[in-house]
């Protein structure tokens, strides 16, 4: 399959040709169905030979130009309707019947906060032109209204979570009117798996009531179903956790599939590279070193753990708390007797075979390092975060 990406360098566009390629050159294979021979991508820099020939030789066509923000909002027009006249008058005269997918706007819904602006003007008439030429030709339209999108693009721009994520990240001043305006967020990888059921002629259909799809089998519309209603407040009050995260270890609670999961991975392209790396406080005496790496809401505490040659460490129970030790480096000797009943158990552990063993609650523990030379490494994971307050930790020899 050839297929022909306009505004191939826009946000959508860039997202959208990466994961073509990484299917075209096989770093991608979880679409075994899906064999892409060609990415054809033009942009503002191409010419219109590029798109004469591209219409020639497409499969398929996903149209992605247009204009967002112009400076003046006539361009509106030329951008969202001009040029998809274009790129449809060029498929009628290469007598193409490639499907044609149009990215258009919720803002050209006749009811919604933006229909009757340049912008949902532009994009309604540009959806007409399509719909006109699928009856015309008979070739496969998918027009999708796409919400607000979350991905990597330009701050200050036009999109307010992309804004915020570059504000905070790089410590720049930034504004929220209301906290509490909500906005439906479509992420970028979401789209993109949404495009490649479209390939795979698995898209989504609906029709619209207002600014609110509706599936339905048959609708006129498609839609990726997969977004996200979130408030300005809860955006800001996220990325100030993720900023903190260095200081305070705490990674918020990311779900699979969850809104704070994507605005985290989407935060982080937004680093400068000097905030790369972070340091950690490592506890230091002269048995090694004792260094908290991650906490987490609800699933504990991550450590790592240096015990010099012939040290042991630990020495206590816990009643409700649990832990895993895994010896990354070095050579010990975990042993855990039972308190109230006073069986033992050990586990001799090495950097060469990484295994995990469970601190029970309820068995006394220890860890002691039998290398004369070598510093035992170990990696701890806790249930919960260390609170001095409620230790749960109780000494106790083995």
């Amino acid at each position: 399959m050839r297929i022909l990406v306009t505004g191939a360098k826009g946000m959508v566009g860039t997202a959208l040709c990466n994961n073509l390629r990484n299917l075209r050159d096989g770093k991608d294979r979880t679409r075994p169905n899906l064999r892409i021979d060609e990415v054809f991508e033009y942009d503002l820099d191409s010419t219109p030979e590029d798109l004469k020939r591209y219409c020639r030789k497409a499969d398929f066509v996903f149209n992605l130009a247009g204009v967002n923000r112009p400076e003046d909002p006539a361009d509106f027009m030329a951008g969202n309707f001009g040029f998809a006249g274009e790129l449809l008058d060029e498929l009628r005269a290469a007598g193409s019947k490639a499907p044609v997918m149009l990215s258009s706007s919720i803002q050209a819904t006749l009811s919604g906060r933006f229909g009757e602006s340049d912008y949902g003007k532009s994009k309604r008439a540009g959806e007409e032109l399509f719909f006109d030429y699928a009856k015309e030709t008979g070739a496969k339209v998918a027009v999708y209204r796409f919400p607000n999108l979350m991905g990597h693009s330009r701050p200050n721009y036009n999109s307010a979570v992309s804004t915020f994520c570059w504000a905070i990240a790089n410590d720049e001043p930034f504004t929220v009117n209301d906290p509490g305006v909500e906005l439906e967020l479509l992420y970028i990888d979401d789209l993109v798996q949404g495009m490649l059921d479209l390939l795979e002629g698995k898209e989504q259909r609906c029709e619209y009531e207002g600014a609110e799809a509706v599936p339905t089998d048959d609708g006129r519309y498609c839609h990726v179903p997969v977004t996200h209603k979130v408030t300005l407040g809860r955006i800001v009050e996220l990325l100030q956790e993720l900023k903190s995260q260095p200081e305070t270890l705490m990674m918020p609670s990311m779900p699979e599939g969850s809104f704070e999961k994507k605005l985290c991975s989407l935060y982080l392209t937004y680093l400068p590279t000097d905030k790369f790396k972070y340091p950690l406080h490592m506890n230091i005496d002269e048995r090694g070193s004792f260094t908290e790496l991650i906490h987490t809401p609800d699933c504990g505490q991550v450590s790592v753990n240096i015990s010099k040659p012939g040290v042991t460490k630990g020495q206590h129970w816990h009643s409700s708390k649990w832990e895993l030790f895994i010896v990354v480096s070095g050579r010990g000797l975990i042993r855990e007797r039972n308190v109230a009943t006073g069986e033992t158990v050990e586990f001799e552990v090495s950097g060469d075979r990484v295994e995990a063993v469970r601190m029970v609650p309820g068995w006394t523990h220890s860890i002691t390092n039998l290398s004369d030379a070598e510093d035992l490494v170990t990696v701890m994971a806790c249930n919960e975060v260390f609170d001095p307050a409620r230790p749960d930790t109780y000494f106790e020899e083995v």
